[in-house]
């Protein structure tokens, strides 16, 4: 899926940004401490000349409606070769003081998106990644179930998008059989650093 010379663009929320440092020189901070770093190292890494470029553009605490509104700068006028998308936790109400995106917009927003990108980077090649929680922290059983909800939407457009899937829901599942959710993840919405590695595989493997 990733030839030589491509541009891969990592775009979401908190989980992607995962505390990335633009204004830095070494792209290992530039792409934070998450799954999208350790994804680019791995490729960097085993590919030294393929002069292959990684950018990171997630912003905490977004939704899909504020993706789409900074879409144009932070996506179309990159014209990645390769786009990665994670977005939805933040649709959702994770905490009292949250209010969740209704679920037939969050899929209308997240189309549009699509849609607009499909139009103005006609080869770009799409990954899109299941939104997911995991019971720690403040999440709650009405939390877990409204984001498994936006993760099926995400599997229905990727199909209909005909893009790559990455199943993270389905990742998650098959560890909490290994250790429990707190150990993945401290509050149940940002993994820890081998939640990210899990992510980071999975992404890996789904491209490959």
């Amino acid at each position: 899926m990733i030839k030589s010379g491509n541009h891969i663009l990592f775009q979401g929320d908190s989980i992607t940004n995962a505390f990335r440092m633009p204004g830095e020189v070494c792209n290992a901070y530039q792409l934070g401490a998450g799954y999208a770093m350790m994804a680019a190292a791995q490729l960097l890494a085993s590919h030294p000349h393929d002069n292959l470029q990684f950018t990171n553009r997630g912003v905490s605490g977004e939704g899909i409606k504020g993706l789409r509104r900074r879409w144009q700068a932070d996506c179309i006028d990159l014209k990645p070769d390769v786009l990665s998308i994670l977005i939805g936790v933040n649709d959702s109400k994770i905490s009292q003081n949250s209010q969740a995106l209704p679920l037939e917009e969050y899929e209308q927003e997240y189309r549009n998106l699509l849609i607009q990108t499909r139009i103005e980077l006609p080869n770009v090649k799409i990954v899109l990644c299941e939104p997911f929680l995991l019971k720690a922290g403040i999440v709650t059983d009405w939390a877990l179930n409204d984001v498994a909800e936006r993760a099926k939407i995400v599997q229905k457009l990727a199909k209909e998008f005909d893009t790559v899937l990455v199943e993270l829901q389905t990742v998650f599942a098959d560890a909490l059989k290994i250790a429990p959710a707190n150990y993945w993840s401290f509050d149940g919405i940002h993994p820890n650093a081998q939640g990210h590695w899990l992510m980071a595989e999975a992404w890996l493997k789904a491209i490959k």
